[in-house]
């Protein structure tokens, strides 16, 4: 749950800026200020750890987690709900922190770690289907409300597993290449599991519900990632370039979709998952593999991610937002082009410019939504076939316009990726 907090709210954007009459900037920080705080609080945290108990250290993570979620269920402003998102994230960091030594205790070193990791990758995959699906039934509110029980559930769970505090002296120094490529993946990955969505909702006009389930493709294709392994056996180094190749691969291929049918994202999302699951797994594992203490190091891991996030959102976020004000004045044009074409009556091609008009200015910064502007308009009975075909055709090159104006921000997430690539190369070397 507290990984899945990184993106859970982000098709629940578009209705929590209505409902709480937010900015587009303020809206954004209920994304940020989560992220930025989790990887902020993580490795302060860590360092605490030592003098607490894990159970102790755990549930009072959890509990704080518990009560944050239902104040963010309870909002009524932005300023409230990002200030109620920090406040979950300094929970869910010092759950994360708890929870591992705990594992390790119950499932032992190895499979305790791996356990840890596995949650924290589907957990991310996993967010953005999970928010879209309960904003889409019930409401933006009810996807804070939904973790209360399990958290609080949670709480005697952590007190019920004894151990003893781990010991305070830091043997091992961070891996910081590991870390610096988990972080660059982080970024990347941002591109698919934020920007891909936002365009399904805001660019094609899909529903959170529709968008929710065609990403659910990301962490199917994570989840298969671990048997493919299990079966090749590839050399870590190798398994984390190839995931890295497999994320810039999927970018692109979201990049340049042929057009704006659902089934075009299927491939690319397969091979970010992939990617997703052969990479931040690893990457993780490496960061941590035999380092002490434990929980220094997972605090270094998580800070490492969700920086990452926040730099992801912090380059891409301002890309697509300029593009999407650049491709208006096109779109604009091509609107009034089509209308003009149209073989409507000139009293009806006036009717719909007028409405098309209004439209797009109270839409401005955003893709619009053209459907009211047809539905209120009054046409002669012949003329209607046409206008139909018109909002049909209108539709088609507005998707067209978003798809375009999403392209430069998946294509610098793919760069990023191959960034992510060339630094585990560099790792690989300095090991051999």
């Amino acid at each position: 749950m507290v990984l899945a907090d990184s993106a859970v709210v982000t098709l629940a954007l578009p209705d929590i800026l209505r409902n709480l009459d937010a900015s587009v900037g303020q809206v954004a920080w209920v994304l940020i200020a989560y992220n930025l705080v989790l990887g902020m609080a993580a490795v302060p945290a860590a360092a605490a750890f030592s003098r607490v108990q894990p159970r102790v250290f755990s549930a009072v993570g959890v509990a704080v987690f518990a009560g944050a979620s239902a104040w963010c269920a309870l909002a009524d402003s932005i300023e409230v709900l990002i200030v109620a998102r920090c406040v979950q994230a300094v929970g869910g960091a010092l759950a994360l922190i708890g929870c591992l030594e705990q594992l390790v205790e119950v499932r032992g070193e190895r499979r305790g770690i791996a356990t840890w990791v596995t949650a924290g990758v589907v957990g991310t995959a996993a967010g953005p289907v999970a928010g879209g699906l309960l904003t889409q039934a019930i409401s933006w509110q009810a996807i804070f409300v939904v973790q209360v029980p399990f958290a609080l559930l949670a709480v005697p769970a952590a007190l019920s597993v004894a151990s003893a505090p781990p010991r305070a002296s830091d043997r091992h120094r961070p891996a910081v290449r590991a870390n610096v490529t988990l972080a660059l993946m982080s970024a990347a990955l941002t591109a698919a599991l934020f920007l891909l969505v936002l365009l399904l909702v805001e660019g094609w006009g899909r529903s959170p519900a529709t968008a929710a389930v065609t990403v659910s493709v990301v962490p199917l294709a994570a989840l298969g990632a671990r048997p493919l392994v299990r079966l090749l056996r590839p050399p870590p180094d190798v398994e984390v370039a190839v995931g890295c190749f497999l994320v810039a691969g999927g970018l692109v291929g979201l990049a340049v979709p042929p057009s704006a049918h659902l089934v075009w994202t299927i491939a690319p999302q397969a091979l970010v998952g992939l990617g997703l699951g052969l990479t931040v797994d690893r990457l993780t594992s490496q960061a941590m593999e035999m380092r002490l203490p434990r929980a220094r190091h997972a605090g270094w891991t998580i800070s490492a991610r969700h920086v990452g996030v926040v730099l992801g959102l912090a380059v891409l976020t301002p890309v697509f937002t300029a593009d999407l004000r650049d491709a208006e004045q096109p779109a604009q044009e091509a609107i009034t082009s089509l209308v003009l074409d149209s073989p409507l009556q000139p009293e009806d091609k006036i009717a719909v410019a007028q409405a098309l008009g209004d439209a797009l200015s109270d839409q401005q910064g955003q893709v619009p939504d053209l459907h009211s502007a047809f539905a209120t308009l009054d046409v002669a009975p012949q003329d209607r076939p046409a206008t139909d075909r018109l909002e049909r055709d209108l539709d088609a090159q507005l998707e067209r316009a978003a798809t375009w104006a999403f392209r430069d921000s998946f294509l610098i997430g793919a760069g990023i990726a191959l960034l992510a690539l060339l630094s585990s190369i560099r790792l690989r070397r300095r090991t051999a």
